[in-house]
């Protein structure tokens, strides 16, 4: 009965409270995802050892492939279930999150030994030197022990908004990051365990937040399951999840890949420059994490608006959302901007690292006001179950467009024009997604 209500959001309550109560705690969700991936390198800064923070920059994008595996269950599942939802269609919509929970698991398990086994190979791959391997490989060792608890709580962080949960949702997310982050400090700083104590801290905490879901669906408080004997394999269960998740996963996993290969073409210029560069991200993730929360935070109202074909109720959810999508980039891009200088202090103490940090964070700054409209309209298209058009705008901007940008500014302008490489790819990439929308709303509401 409780979800029920819930679901009541989705089809009776004013647009502006439907959209910033689904918004909100996906924001918030976020938020502590970011706090979580400052913790590591903030702690880690405190030692006092840019080696280290250059070796967590490196070994993060590998260890973010775990989250974009998730994502495939976490947004495909959320995607059909939303729809489902809205159809009416409760007992399909309850095979589809088990089947997501236990092809998390499986997934998991399947990664973590491979990551193992190939670790020495990950590592030549992404660029560690000499004085970085060791660090690096201490890192992702540890971390590949918490895969399947990485995918269960990504995944399950975004369908339990499926069924209007957005508080619970935002739940698992935050006990989990909230250990991580009290752990890291006395693990680092008061055991003095350096980098094998961030990693540990982050394992604990994916444990934590992936077990929150897990008693949350084993205590009943949800109309979904993920109960063995509700799993199954029939009518398109697999390949509706697969369909829409894949696209908004390869777009996470070309992040981390175009990520790497960034780490990989920067130690042209030195350990330093990678710890700039990766101290950088993490400035400009501020904008993009908030925004990607946004966009997850609406995607399954725009969902249950297109299951319920209430076409009036999708068009004024999606226009509010675009509105405070551009307002709040605008807001976070400034203020980004105007504290660079204290933010990269915080993590970086060398002055080459410091002078790397802030001017490669200024050029990711200058086109991440446009974040907040690209999350929406991709989240938009990744809801209408849009799968080409999704997989077309989630492999652009860190595939198709950044990949070849960074290598032709970077032989032409170095380690700068391996950065501008980014905002060129935000710009091409929120076109397209914006040219792809229209044609499929056109064809999506005019049916």
């Amino acid at each position: 009965m409780k979800n029920n209500k819930s679901l009541e959001i989705f089809e009776n309550a004013s647009v502006w409270k439907a959209v910033l109560q689904n918004a909100l705690p996906a924001m918030a969700a976020m938020l502590m995802v970011l706090v979580y991936n400052l913790a590591d390198t903030f702690f880690i800064g405190q030692t006092h050892d840019d080696l280290q923070v250059a070796a967590v920059s490196l070994a993060t994008p590998v260890f973010l492939l775990f989250m974009a595996v998730g994502m495939i269950f976490g947004i495909g599942g959320t995607s059909v279930i939303s729809r489902a939802l809205g159809e009416g269609r409760k007992d399909y919509a309850k095979k589809v999150c088990s089947f997501c929970m236990w092809g998390c698991a499986g997934v998991g398990v399947i990664m973590s030994v491979l990551f193992l086994i190939f670790m020495n190979q990950i590592l030549t791959f992404v660029g560690a030197s000499a004085d970085t391997w060791e660090y690096a490989k201490i890192y992702l060792v540890i971390v590949c022990f918490s895969g399947p608890f990485v995918l269960i709580g990504n995944c399950y962080s975004n369908i339990v908004r499926a069924e209007g949960q957005s508080a619970k949702a935002m739940m698992g997310q935050l006990i989990g990051n909230l250990a991580n982050v009290i752990l890291d400090p006395i693990m680092i700083l008061v055991f003095h365990w350096d980098i094998a104590g961030a990693a540990i801290a982050t394992v604990i905490g994916n444990v934590i937040g992936a077990g929150y879901y897990i008693l949350y669906f084993y205590k009943g408080e949800s109309t979904l399951s993920i109960s063995l004997k509700d799993f199954s394999l029939e009518k398109k269960v697999v390949s509706s999840v697969l369909t829409i998740g894949l696209p908004a996963a390869i777009g996470s996993f070309l992040m981390s890949v175009s990520n790497i290969m960034m780490n990989a073409q920067m130690t042209k210029y030195g350990d330093m420059a990678v710890a700039g560069v990766g101290v950088a991200m993490k400035v400009t993730m501020m904008t993009s994490l908030v925004c990607i929360g946004l966009g997850q935070g609406i995607q399954p109202l725009l969902g249950y608006c297109i299951g319920a074909k209430n076409w009036d109720r999708y068009k004024n959810s999606l226009k509010i959302s675009l509105i405070l999508a551009l307002a709040l980039s605008i807001v976070l891009t400034g203020t980004c901007y105007i504290f660079s200088n204290q933010i990269v202090r915080m993590f970086l103490t060398d002055i080459e690292a410091f002078d790397y940090g802030v001017s490669f964070s200024h050029v990711f700054l200058s086109t991440s006001f446009l974040f907040g409209i690209f999350y929406v309209f991709t989240n938009a298209l990744q809801a209408s179950g849009a799968v080409t058009e999704s997989f077309i705008v989630n492999i652009s901007r860190q595939g198709l467009i950044f990949i070849p940008a960074m290598f032709i500014l970077g032989d032409i302008f170095h380690a700068i024009g391996l950065i501008w490489a980014q905002p060129v790819a935000d710009i091409l990439s929120l076109i397209l997604a914006i040219i792809l929308y229209a044609r499929k709303s056109k064809r999506m509401i005019t049916a």
